[in-house]
């Protein structure tokens, strides 16, 4: 056992924000931290969600005890559906995170046969030789998780997503204590994440929004719409309570808000006092004066119930002139057109829109750390080895010079998915990669995955459009039936003589080829896609998906 080495492998979040996986293996077990997927990106034409491409844990299955995960945001989570359809292991979470899980398997009907495990923070539960102490850290959701884990070489801290907030409105504080007394152990390699490492100082706590808000909730004079990411249940719970401080009812509208909001009452996160909560229908009983309504779709998505009330277009939800939309939230990048859209529909019905644009004072806190809280940690932990983990390259870059900055750690190393990172007691080294990547998926199911090919073909689809030669072949002869048609959908082109000369491409190489050639289907299909596509790159500059159809007489 002294002889062996512990490995650290990340599948995702390194080098993207999103996909958060990291596999730890141990001789013969692995240890997996997060499941997260990843919102795609535009050039992802019509893909719904991105996951981590799991091979290298699908290769070493019967190695793999289990996943243990730091909190229930999306990136962390959402890839579970997928790895659980491929590997049917055990899953760890705190309370509130495992009913996030439950709500997501139960969608995908994995809930039957999934084994979902309960975690304390501050209790320590052992996998194979893995001794792993969860600890209290403050976010933007709430039961979230660092991981100590006690390896036969060393101790490796894992920060998950964390601020330091020593007055978290739901009175369970950062538990620095713990942290201090890692330190005192001696940290082998921390893994922090650099979400904020661009942020000077450092995040304000959550209860900071309070004053702002407060005083939006006191000039309101007509209905307030407040959105929110559905999970940051402590900016629920402010706005519940300053609702009631205002004499306001509140109205829940839109699925995931009331889902959270669900879950939250049930493990005893939010308390709203008798009455306080109406159902969505009895929103026209109440004075406008008298009703703050919580509503989902804060970053602008299609089919939310923001978007849908924004163009008068839901059942309960009407915003009237007067009205305040509050968007207590920062827009993600890649959603700005989104959210600008819904935020102009608003400015239609003379709504009054306050967002996190620099102008509207404190509505928003992150919750990620920023600078000086990184390096509080940094100081607070001393690891040997520091690595960053959950950004984009910049932001690994730019955390591994402030972990520098610190003279701290004795090595800094920047780790990409796919690196094998090899520890022992004294040293950590590069050794190999591993197979890594993304998986596209469509309609958010675990069966529809979206080859690579398929996306190259949406984008020319997009780009360029469709040219479909129709050709009818006599299959005992081999003979051409009649004249070739060529349909196009998509594609636009100047010249009226183009679509003509095709034609003639086509006739061409139906004669050039010989009839045994013919016979073949693939081989006629192969030739004339070939020799369209040059006629077409050469003569319009364009390069539509081809697609020759050929009928059999």
């Amino acid at each position: 056992m002294a002889s062996e080495k512990l490995q650290m492998i990340p599948l995702g979040g390194l080098g993207e924000f999103g996909m958060n996986c990291l596999a730890l293996r141990f001789g013969d077990d692995i240890l997996v931290i997060d499941a997260g997927l990843m919102f795609p990106e535009e050039e992802l034409l019509g893909v719904d969600i991105v996951v981590p491409d799991i091979s290298y844990l699908i290769e070493n299955r019967t190695m793999v005890r289990g996943i243990v995960l730091t909190h229930g945001h999306e990136d962390h989570i959402g890839g579970l559906p997928w790895i659980l359809s491929e590997l049917n292991v055990p899953v760890y979470g705190t309370e509130f995170t495992l009913a996030y899980v439950e709500g997501k398997l139960d969608e995908h009907r994995l809930l039957d046969d999934a084994e979902l495990i309960e975690i304390l923070p501050g209790r320590r539960f052992t996998l194979g030789p893995f001794s792993i102490m969860p600890i209290r850290v403050t976010h933007s959701l709430v039961d979230c998780v660092s991981l100590a884990i006690h390896t036969p070489v060393g101790i490796v801290l894992h920060t998950g997503d964390f601020k330091i907030d020593l007055s978290s409105p739901d009175g369970h504080p950062f538990d620095l204590q713990a942290f201090a007394d890692l330190g005192k152990q001696g940290v082998l390699a921390l893994l922090q994440d650099s979400t904020n490492v661009d942020r000077p100082g450092f995040t304000p706590g959550e209860k900071a929004v309070i004053p702002r808000l407060d005083d939006i909730f006191a000039a309101t004079k007509k209905k307030i719409f407040f959105s929110c990411f559905s999970s940051s249940i402590h900016r629920i719970k402010i706005a519940m309570e300053l609702a009631h401080k205002h004499g306001r009812k509140v109205a829940l509208v839109g699925r995931s808000i009331d889902n959270s909001t669900e879950i939250a009452q049930d493990l005893g996160y939010i308390d709203p006092p008798q009455g306080l909560i109406i159902h969505p229908g009895q929103i026209r009983d109440f004075a406008p004066d008298k009703l703050c309504i919580l509503i989902s779709g804060t970053q602008g998505e299609p089919m939310s119930a923001l978007s849908r009330a924004a163009v008068d277009n839901h059942k309960f939800a009407k915003i009237d002139p007067g009205d305040t939309v509050l968007l207590s939230s920062r827009i993600i990048p890649g959603n700005e057109k989104g959210i600008y859209r819904v935020i102009d529909h608003l400015e239609r019905r003379d709504a009054r829109v306050i967002h996190d644009d620099g102008t509207n004072g404190l509505i928003h806190v992150s919750g990620h750390g920023s600078q000086e809280e990184l390096r509080l940690m940094i100081n607070l932990v001393r690891p040997k080895f520091f690595i960053p983990v959950h950004g984009d390259y910049r932001h690994l870059k730019r955390h591994a010079e402030l972990a520098t900055s610190t003279g701290v750690p004795e090595k800094v190393l920047l780790l990409e998915d796919g690196d094998v990172l090899t520890l022992d007691k004294d040293s950590a080294q590069k050794t190999g990669k591993v197979t890594t990547g993304r998986v596209c998926i469509d309609n958010n199911s675990t069966a529809d995955v979206v080859e690579d090919t398929v996306i190259r073909d949406r984008k020319h689809l997009g780009e360029d459009g469709v040219f479909l030669p129709i050709i009818a072949i006599n299959k005992r002869t081999g003979a051409v039936e009649g004249q070739p048609e060529i349909t196009t959908r998509g594609f636009a082109a100047d010249d009226p003589d183009l679509l003509r000369n095709a034609r003639d491409i086509v006739v061409r190489t139906l004669e050039q080829s010989s009839e045994e050639e013919r016979r073949d289907y693939g081989v006629m299909k192969d030739k004339i896609r070939g020799d369209l596509k040059r006629f077409i790159q050469k003569n319009a500059n364009r390069r539509p998906l081809i697609m020759p159809i050929i009928l059999e007489l």
